[in-house]
């Protein structure tokens, strides 16, 4: 053996024996080379040509691309009768590790225990021998992990019949390749695999028990590739069969990941797959409702009507179908209206009990196929999600049916019945100015009315459709059970909706079953005083709508003594509160909901002690300890910052009724410009931010030296904030109308085209301030100022 090395101390070249030559840097600059780690596909190209750089310059190359083996296995393999020696094994094994050593440092560590876990287990070795792998191994793993894949090439006959002759372990990897390309929708190289005939498509190539169908379904949305892997399944074996570890069929992860097109596919091929369950018993549809794929489950419910050949019933009863039902009604899709308008009369088309559309929402074409309910889970899914009616629903009903239908065709009507001792001429022209009149409210009404139904129409179709669905679902319940259960139906649910402050719920519910109206939660809390505790106010309203019943509630007590204000009293549950802006609102509306209920019931009850020695007001005063703090800290916050603004507007504003625009005459003292109508308004509008600046100033010092009781948050408090607000919002915009004023006057030398710029930017700090401080304002005075939240809504009777 003999060894030589370069002069320069750069590379060693060993060479052994005749045939043994392994090239080995004795200082290797590896990190010069390799600027980034691989740690995905998307590096896989720049980490490689890095490293083929690396290993082309230092002589490596061959010990990943097979040019330098193992001389062991190379001497076994040309059956050459020379052994190599122990030397020779040494030194090929130390240039190889060198680049194994290269390869692995350059990998992020994710990817290290990656190709590490797949070697180790491809190879059947010990984690820890990573000697017993070469780089080679190392190379072509990583290749066959990161490379992108070339479509698979049609192979000759020979090579074909090679491969349908491979062992299991070759097998398994065409499986992991079949796998990878499926889930990368390599379909081409899946076609190229299948057509070895080595695996087939219904051999499980992932943990889980999936084949390529079920990748194919679930990344795919080709229905021609899906019909032709279909195609290739072996004629014993039908789609039923065909479940992963999961009992999933085909049809269960196309609904899934909401695959219409690949759902028809199979349905039409076998129709049974509607119906199969997975291990935890849910079926198709059942998974498409609850992944809010609603256009895959309208077509699956589609073909479920359409097939006879199937026990479909099971589907729509007990329990399974209440869960079913409730999926739905959780996803909210009360909706997907079609219009009846375009043949209704005018006068039918805005009749509130009427309605303003008939909306066919999936939920109510699923509980067609239902015959009975299993439990209260349907109503309760439809109290939790109930939705909110839009508020201008009833203004626009009545005032359109009112203003357009009823006095517009009574008045039209009576041009007809003139006085006929009036001259036709009067008569017609008299005729003709009511009708202009009507014409011209009618406009004025009807336009501004459809502009608001435009932007709340989508509510109000949504809250109809629930209405026809609670009305099914009842119905159901009523037709179908003995009255002695209806309760275990409404009890939970009337609760719930009471809570959700759904009145239409609760007020349909007593409709249809008047008992309910004595249900109560675990604390014996009726729907009443539940509503006083989550101050539910559309639901409290109904007392105004009751008959002398409603006396009851004036007395009622709960089992520890509390009256009805003793609720009220309570503090409002965090996500009502937090539907109120600031602090010192959310008191005044706990001190309306304290007011309000004070003036219900009985005066007695006002000073009425519970179990706990307490009255209303004291546990009012307890519960609200906090918030009332907060609510000083909120006011105390708010004033003093517009106190500063406020006080920076008189500095102004007086300086410049000092300091007038031009200066004045030195004999008389009069100003120069005095005469021009821009001085005028320079004048006017100083004054009025002086004062109005000055009154602000005052209400928000007023607000500083409060006392902040309890009862000041009702109006007081509220009251001088609106009038600060207001009156600051007046004294700035004077103060910028007297400001251009002044430019005009001193730097427009009466030239009219200058107003125009001097308007526009006038306009856009007034805009700003509109916009960012005016909803406090409108907030504070709805509140204060504003219509009750309580009192008598409707006129429909309750009960």
């Amino acid at each position: 053996m003999a060894s030589s090395s370069s002069s320069s101390n750069q590379h060693v070249t060993l060479d052994v024996g005749e045939e043994y030559t392994y090239p080995y840097p004795s200082n290797p600059a590896a990190a010069s080379f390799i600027s980034v780690k691989l740690s995905g596909r998307d590096k896989y190209g720049v980490w490689k040509t890095q490293m083929l750089c690396l290993l082309k310059s230092h002589g490596m190359f061959g010990f990943v691309d097979g040019t330098l083996v193992n001389p062991q296995t190379s001497s076994s393999v040309s059956g050459r009768e020379k052994v190599c020696d122990h030397n020779s094994l040494w030194l090929w094994t130390r240039s190889d590790a060198l680049v194994k050593g290269w390869i692995l440092g350059f990998l992020s560590e994710q990817t290290l225990t990656d190709v590490l876990d797949r070697l180790t287990e491809k190879l059947h070795l010990d984690r820890n021998a990573a000697e017993d792998f070469s780089a080679k191994d190392v190379w072509d793993e990583l290749q066959t992990m990161y490379a992108p894949p070339a479509v698979v090439p049609q192979l000759p006959p020979v090579v074909e019949d090679t491969l349908q002759g491979e062992d299991e372990e070759d097998r398994a990897l065409n499986l992991q390749r079949l796998y990878k390309y499926a889930q990368e929708e390599y379909w081409d190289a899946v076609e190229g695999i299948l057509s070895f005939g080595s695996v087939t498509v219904i051999d499980k190539i992932t943990n889980n028990g999936n084949t390529v169908l079920h990748v194919a379904v679930g990344t795919s949305k080709n229905p021609e590739l899906l019909e032709k892997l279909l195609e290739r399944i072996p004629e014993n074996t039908q789609l039923m069969e065909l479940r992963n570890s999961d009992g999933s069929t085909l049809l269960h992860v196309a609904a899934i990941i909401g695959n219409t097109q690949a759902a028809d596919i199979l349905v039409a091929r076998n129709p049974e797959l509607l119906l199969a369950e997975d291990n935890e018993g849910q079926t198709p549809l059942a998974l498409a409702l609850s992944n809010m794929h609603t256009d895959t489950a309208r077509h699956l419910l589609q073909h479920i009507n359409n097939t006879d050949d199937i026990q479909k019933d099971a589907l729509f009863s007990g329990k399974t179908g209440d869960e079913l039902l409730v999926s739905v009604i959780s996803s909210k899709d009360f909706r997907k209206c079609y219009w009846l308008v375009k043949n209704l009369p005018i006068r039918l088309m805005y009749r509130s009990d009427f309605g303003l559309c008939v909306c066919v929402g999936f939920a109510r074409k699923l509980l067609k196929h239902y015959t009975t309910l299993h439990s209260d889970a349907v109503l309760m899914a439809i109290a939790q999600n109930f939705p909110s009616q839009a508020s201008l629903t009833n203004f626009l009903h009545t005032t359109f049916y009112i203003v357009w239908t009823d006095q517009l065709l009574e008045r039209a009507a009576c041009i007809y019945r003139i006085d006929r001792s009036s001259p036709w001429v009067d008569s017609l022209i008299i005729s003709v100015i009511i009708l202009v009149a009507y014409l011209i409210l009618m406009l004025f009404l009807f336009i501004p009315g459809m502009l608001v139904w435009l932007s709340i129409k989508e509510r109000v179709e949504t809250h109809e459709d629930a209405m026809r669905l609670l009305y099914r679902a009842s119905d159901l319940i009523k037709e179908k059970n003995h009255p002695s259960s209806y309760h275990h139906y409404y009890k939970n649910p009337i609760l719930e909706a009471t809570r959700q402050n759904a009145n239409s719920f609760v007020e349909y519910i007593v409709f249809l079953f008047p008992n309910a109206i004595l249900s109560a939660n675990e604390d014996g809390h009726n729907i009443i005083q539940y509503a006083v505790i989550n101050r539910s106010e559309k639901v409290y309203n109904l007392l105004y709508q009751m008959s002398e019943h409603r006396n009851i509630y004036r007395t009622v007590r709960d089992s520890y003594g509390n009256n009805l204000l003793h609720l009220a009293a309570r503090l409002a549950p965090n996500n009502k509160l937090n539907l109120i802006s600031g602090a010192a609102l959310q008191i005044q509306r706990e001190l309306q909901w304290f007011k309000e209920v004070e003036k219900f019931i009985c005066p007695l009850s006002v000073i009425q002690k519970n179990s706990f020695n307490e009255t209303p007001q004291m546990v009012f005063s307890r519960e609200h300890k906090e918030l009332v703090i907060e609510g000083e800290k909120w006011m105390k916050s708010t004033a003093e910052s517009y106190t500063i603004t406020a006080a920076l507007i008189i500095t102004i504003v007086f300086a410049a009724a000092i300091t007038v625009p031009g200066g004045s005459d030195q004999n008389k003292g009069i100003p120069i410009f005095t005469n021009h109508t821009a001085f005028t308004v320079f004048a006017i509008s100083d004054a009025i931010s002086l004062f109005a600046a000055v009154t602000s100033l005052l209400m928000f010092l007023s607000i500083l030296t409060a006392r902040f009781a309890e009862q000041d948050f009702l109006f007081k408090l509220p009251t001088k904030l609106i009038i600060g607000l207001a009156t600051l919002f007046i004294s700035t915009t004077a103060m910028i109308v007297a400001f251009a004023a002044t430019l005009y006057l001193v730097f427009g030398q009466s030239n009219f085209r200058i107003l125009i710029p001097i308007v526009v930017l006038t306009c856009l700090p007034i805009t700003s301030f509109v916009t960012l401080q005016f909803p406090l304002v409108i907030d504070l005075i709805s509140a204060t100022y504003g219509r009750s939240i309580f009192g008598k809504k409707r006129d429909h009777p309750f009960y």
